[in-house]
């Protein structure tokens, strides 16, 4: 006989998201697998109103609301085309979309963030490639001015969450997607750089756009979290259920702070990576 699987309610999501730390007037950049976290009455907008009623009306929410699909040097794109003919992988290129900010889906984001990112009232900011979407008084001031030449770094929205000491809600997945170390990449010393390319589109036309940035790397973030977790003794990460999922809510400062620290020590140094 097959265990019946519990359905989760919002009352009780909100519930443990309180006991877990999350507070009214908070700012709160959200990663998520909703498969991990369970059944939901209601799906993904559940998910997003007991968050909401949690942070009362001073809170805001944040997603990242990342695009790779219009790169032709992301990954995604890298394994899509790997062993097509030169025919196939122009015919790709050609019908790779252009960047919409209003219209283009986060589609590798989950679903929690792609209904964010459609709620009514919900600003993105404009990088064509690591955007973000932000819900309530906060909004505007995270999404403003993310430099279209910088991903993650001092002209992105994470710039603005370490100033106003935000925190990282991990709900259902581990520090692998903590986007807020990325922010530590930007702050160490002479951090490697490379070239991007996506489409974008300028004057209702869609054209090719290639800029340098840091050259970000999340293959190390679970080690990295794991000796941020251990080390802690302030209490910048507190580990909680939410739903069926295992999650931690963390000081996005602290976060940021021992990565700056802890990267410089386990990459190597500039001349390492320079071979």
């Amino acid at each position: 006989m097959s265990a019946i699987r519990a359905i989760h309610s919002e009352e009780q999501l909100a519930s443990q998201l309180s006991a877990l730390g999350v507070e009214g007037g908070a700012v709160v950049m959200v990663h998520a697998s909703l498969r991990r976290v369970g059944a939901v009455e209601g799906g993904p907008r559940t998910v997003i109103r007991a968050l909401r009623h949690v942070l009362g009306p001073d809170g805001t929410l944040v997603v990242p609301a990342f695009t790779s699909e219009n790169s032709d040097t992301s990954t995604s794109f890298l394994e899509r085309v790997r062993g097509l003919s030169d025919e196939a992988r122009a015919a790709v290129l050609a019908d790779m979309p252009a960047f919409d900010r209003a219209a283009t889906p986060a589609l590798s984001m989950g679903s929690l963030a792609e209904t964010l990112r459609l709620t009514p009232g919900a600003l993105r900011s404009d990088h064509p490639q690591t955007s973000f979407a932000a819900l309530g008084p906060h909004a505007e001031k995270v999404v403003a001015g993310h430099r279209p030449d910088c991903h993650l770094g001092e002209g992105s929205p994470l710039a603005h969450l370490y100033g106003v000491r935000a925190q990282v809600l991990l709900l259902g997945v581990g520090f692998e997607r903590c986007s807020a170390f990325h922010l530590a990449e930007y702050r160490v010393p002479r951090p490697p750089r490379r070239h991007y390319r996506c489409v974008v589109s300028c004057h209702d036309e869609r054209r090719w756009w290639q800029y340098e940035d840091v050259d970000l790397d999340d293959s190390d973030f679970a080690a990295l979290g794991a000796d941020f977790e251990h080390s802690d003794e302030t209490g910048a990460v507190r580990a909680g259920p939410v739903g069926s999922a295992h999650c931690r809510l963390v000081r996005f400062r602290d976060a940021v702070d021992f990565a700056q620290r802890w990267i410089p020590s386990h990459r190597g140094t500039a001349a390492d990576r320079d071979g």
